[in-house]
């Protein structure tokens, strides 16, 4: 621990959206640059971890939580905040003064955004609310019976999965299909 990090307070740096990990990239990079590391602890792109379905294939993505913004750990003294805001695509800090001085987030918001982080590094099999409820129909999205009703039967949580009797050829037919797989009618 260098003597600056006692004082190294989180802020939010505003960004142009769609490019946060690459301005991450950037601001890092000019720190380094610049050997101001010990007035930066970290910069931060919050994400969580969401799946898609493509083409039947699960596809893990990350996406960015809280789009245009960028968390950074840092001592904004002297010409740090002029440099991090003359980085291409940073609007400016969160929250700034009129004088220009950047307001440090609270430690209850740094709590609430690095929770979302860190709930997602420890709870690696991503979290899906379970959004369906038994009787309710919904509608085969994916796999052999792609465009078929059906109705929830049963919900499994631990496999995420569904159980949905549907119709095939006029008789009722239990599926076990993932969350994925169905949308809500």
């Amino acid at each position: 621990m260098s003597e600056t990090s006692g004082n190294k307070k989180w802020y939010v740096v505003r960004a142009v959206s769609g490019q946060e990990n690459k301005i991450k990239t950037y601001i890092e990079n000019e720190i380094a640059r610049l050997g101001l590391e010990d007035f930066v602890d970290q910069v931060l792109v919050p994400t969580e971890k969401v799946i898609q379905i493509r083409n039947g294939k699960k596809i893990n993505k990350e996406k960015v939580y809280f789009p245009g913004y960028i968390m950074i750990q840092a001592n904004l003294s002297g010409e740090i905040p002029h440099i991090i805001k003359s980085i291409t695509n940073v609007i400016g800090f969160l929250g700034e003064t009129k004088n220009g001085d950047p307001v440090p987030l609270r430690q209850s918001e740094v709590n609430r955004m690095l929770g979302k982080v860190d709930e997602l590094t420890v709870d690696a099999d991503v979290n899906v609310a379970i959004p369906f409820t038994k009787g309710e129909t919904v509608k085969v999205i994916d796999g052999p019976f792609n465009g078929f009703d059906g109705t929830i039967e049963n919900i499994n949580e631990e496999k995420r999965k569904l159980e949905v009797m549907v119709k095939i050829f006029g008789r009722k037919t239990p599926l076990e299909l993932s969350y994925m797989q169905v949308e809500k009618v």
